[in-house]
């Protein structure tokens, strides 16, 4: 019985042993911890800070996770250095009978020569936590953290790549194939083949992108795809004006023009069904299976309906098809609009690779409405009050006032001649020769 009870004994001082010398390491591993967590809080909010502003499209849990493994890295690496200064549980057993003041009793009872002492309420090992010195850091390296993670910070404003920017053609046949996708116009198959030739081009090296082959791969590829569109609404439209001639038609006696209307219809169809583009399935299933012979005993509203679905699917190709778009696509294959030679508005050219730098007519720039000069108009002066002498005030049109009567020549004030032939001439202004050689011309 005593054996056993100095058993239980030595298990609780050991016990208490082992739970001061956890206290005393977990304090050497968070003191050896507290500075570089700090360090490392703070580098790492500018790091964090710095992803969120030039990498704007990462992934807010793989910030946390990066987060987490860096701060576990850190703790392990402390934890191996602090390891030199732990304390084993027989320095955690002296450490208690020095502050309980045992005088060695359990030093002596571990070396056999004294019993275990019976067990105690409180045990006292001298510590005591300061907690000033393990929240603060921990606490900053919290908020600095937290301000990395969660400060609100603009995206910076990324100029955009040195790469040239993909041909204009692309652009221009990807929107047209997602349009036609969008409207269900034509078959599924003929977009993905397209799309996949265009990918192919677009999966060159950027620097490949304008050369002469890939143009001419882009022209190429392009006007196949309109000229495609262009068969599959004119064939559309040809197919539509023959069922509206029939059902127009349909209770006309001429068998003849209905059998060429019927052939027109057929003709039509089969033009949709060859060729790489062909129409939604579903319309180019419900022209087949239309009977053109017993074309008015089918209901009004289903003919009705399937024509007004031809007109919208060949409408939507005409889109496509870029009506009223300038036809020349080679300076469409350069960039938006670069190179066209149908100018602005202001008359001004855009230039071009064949047109020259596009000046506007005229070496100062387009000139201004032609002005009338020389053509005097007249302004209605209504305040006189700050009219300066010499201002033109009025113009008006009118005749000169013309004397008919004969004139008259007067001599010294008393003879009155009217002048008639050669004396009409002013002889008073003629000296005497002259006066003798015209008498002589008139005699």
């Amino acid at each position: 019985m005593a054996t056993e009870s100095a058993t239980m004994h030595r298990d609780w001082w050991w016990r208490k042993a082992n739970e001061v010398r956890l206290r005393v390491n977990a304090a050497w591993w968070l003191e050896t911890m507290s500075m570089p967590l700090v360090v490392l809080a703070l580098a790492g909010a500018a790091g964090l800070l710095w992803v969120r502003r030039e990498m704007p499209l990462t992934a807010p849990w793989m910030l946390h996770v990066s987060v987490a493994v860096v701060i576990v890295l850190m703790a392990l690496v402390c934890l191996a250095v602090a390891a030199r200064r732990f304390e084993k549980p027989e320095q955690s057993l002296v450490r208690i009978e020095a502050a309980m003041c045992l005088r060695n009793a359990l030093t002596a009872a571990k070396a056999g020569v004294a019993p275990w002492p019976a067990p105690v309420l409180k045990i006292d090992a001298g510590l005591q936590w300061h907690w000033s010195r393990l929240l603060v850091p921990l606490l900053g390296a919290l908020v600095l953290l937290g301000a990395g993670l969660w400060l609100p910070i603009s995206a910076r404003q990324t100029k955009a790549a040195n790469s040239p920017e993909q041909p204009q053609a692309w652009k221009q046949l990807a929107t047209e194939l997602d349009m036609l996708t969008k409207e269900d116009v034509v078959d599924e198959k003929y977009l993905e083949e397209t799309r996949r030739k265009l990918d192919e081009m677009r999966s060159q090296k950027e620097e490949q992108w304008f050369s002469h082959s890939s143009l001419e791969a882009t022209d190429h590829l392009k006007k196949n795809h309109r000229t495609e569109a262009e068969r599959v609404e004119r064939e559309l439209g040809r197919a539509d004006k023959a069922l509206g001639n029939l059902e127009k038609n349909a209770g006309a006696s001429n068998e003849a023009a209905k059998q060429r209307m019927m052939e027109e219809f057929d003709q039509a169809l089969e033009g949709l069904q060859n060729g790489s583009m062909k129409p939604n399935p579903q319309l180019l299933e419900q022209m087949k299976n239309l009977d053109l012979k017993n074309l008015s005993e089918l209901p009004p509203e289903q003919l009705q309906q399937l024509r007004e679905q031809m007109e919208k699917n060949a409408g939507k190709l005409g889109e496509c098809n870029g009506k009223g778009e300038g036809e020349n696509w080679d300076d469409e294959l350069l960039g938006d609009g670069e190179g066209e030679g149908e100018g602005d508005k202001e008359g001004n050219g855009k230039g071009g690779v064949n047109r020259g730098p596009g000046h506007a007519p005229g070496v100062l720039g387009k000139e201004n409405d032609g002005v009338e000069t020389g053509k005097m108009e007249g302004l209605a002066a209504t305040d006189l009050s700050h009219a300066a002498p010499g201002d033109l005030l009025e113009l008006q049109d009118g005749e000169h006032e013309v004397d008919k009567a004969p004139s008259q020549l007067k001599a010294g004030g008393n003879t009155d001649a009217t002048g008639k032939g050669g004396d009409r001439v002013w002889r008073d202004s003629l000296d005497p020769d002259e006066q003798r050689v015209l008498k002589r011309f008139f005699e």
